[in-house]
């Protein structure tokens, strides 16, 4: 689920960005890029952006799992919460953005991170929940480096290398495959 496209300034950290798919919808790159893999393989892209009135249309259907790298707080806390809720084991990418630090990658529920300011605004968001059935990736290493680069929307553009984000992605990936698998 990915309303985004690529740009220019996924190139370095985003594996399927190239510069053939700049441009692109990211979702629809991502299952392209599944069925030159498995020709065989069931999978649906969804181009849509998640958010309160999106949510239960993006979460319809037989979920075992649900993988959250939402760098955006207000729709993480959305879709965490429904999929919670729905008792879906969520798994969750924290905050990777601006760290350098490998070593510093670690895994705990959503009550036990520290340091990562993404993690203690989705605590906030969500201390009403039962999130022990949460999993987050995240760093204990701290932002030092502030951004004053702003995209179109006024956001803050925080830059990353590509190391530890994909450290993130395959740390997530371990964890999935480990719940899906018993081992």
């Amino acid at each position: 689920v990915d309303k985004d496209v690529f740009s220019e300034s996924n190139l370095n950290r985003q594996v399927l960005c190239t510069t053939e798919t700049v441009g692109r919808i990211k979702s629809e790159v991502a299952c392209e890029r599944a069925r030159l893999i498995n020709p065989d393989i069931d999978i649906e892209g969804i181009d849509e952006y998640i958010s309160a009135d999106s949510v239960d249309m993006i979460l319809e259907g037989d979920w075992d799992i649900l993988v959250d790298a939402i760098d955006t707080i207000g729709n993480k806390a959305v879709i965490d919460k429904v999929a919670l809720d729905r008792g879906l084991p969520v798994y969750a990418s924290m905050g990777a953005a601006m760290h350098f630090d490998p070593s510093a990658v670690r895994i705990a529920t959503l009550k036990k991170t520290d340091t990562c300011p993404l993690a203690s605004q989705l605590r906030k968001q969500m201390r009403d929940i039962d999130t022990s059935d949460m999993t987050c990736v995240y760093s204990t290493e701290p932002v030092t480096v502030k951004t004053e680069k702003r995209d179109e929307h006024g956001k803050g553009v925080l830059g990353s290398l590509p190391t530890v984000p994909a450290i993130f992605g395959m740390t997530l990936a371990s964890l999935v495959i480990r719940r899906i698998t018993g081992c």
